[in-house]
């Protein structure tokens, strides 16, 4: 079975998981919508993002659960953001998906031979600098970050 998260492949790729990033592109979606301060239903934003809706809809409730998003009932209800873009950071968006295992662990005392101790030791530098890019980056900054590269994809094809 695929373990959700972060993973190093035996050829050094980090790997993102489904769940993780299907949650971002639809947290993208909403930050998008932001300021219109209008709910986005679970359809448009499954449309705009090429999400499965069943799927889409459990991660919006888990992200609901985790305090990043707003649900609101009714007619014209649908999903916001619980704050600002800026203010939701990727670290918080990999801890309410993946549980606690995004987090640093602390050194384990009881490895049993020098070379684990070392192994143990880099893979838990590997798993801090991650930590720190995920800390540092907002919703925002991935929004502006987006919208750079889409300015730099219509200069391409002028």
């Amino acid at each position: 079975m695929e373990k959700c998260g972060w993973s190093i492949q035996r050829d050094l790729k980090v790997e993102l998981s489904c769940k993780t990033e299907y949650a971002v592109l639809a947290l993208l979606e909403l930050a998008a919508h932001y300021r219109e301060a209008e709910p986005l239903q679970i359809r448009q934003i499954a449309a705009q993002q090429n999400i499965p809706d069943r799927y889409l809809e459990q991660l919006l409730a888990t992200l609901r659960r985790g305090g990043l998003v707003k649900s609101q009932r009714g007619a014209k209800g649908g999903y916001l953001l619980a704050r600002e873009p800026w203010e939701i950071t990727l670290l918080e968006v990999v801890s309410c998906l993946e549980g606690s295992d995004s987090k640093p662990s602390t050194h384990d005392t009881n490895l049993k031979t020098v070379e684990s101790a070392v192994i143990e030791e880099i893979w838990q530098e590997v798993h801090k600098t991650a930590y720190k890019v995920w800390q540092g980056y907002t919703l925002q900054d991935l929004c502006d970050k987006r919208d750079a590269r889409r300015q730099l994809d219509i200069m391409y094809y002028i």
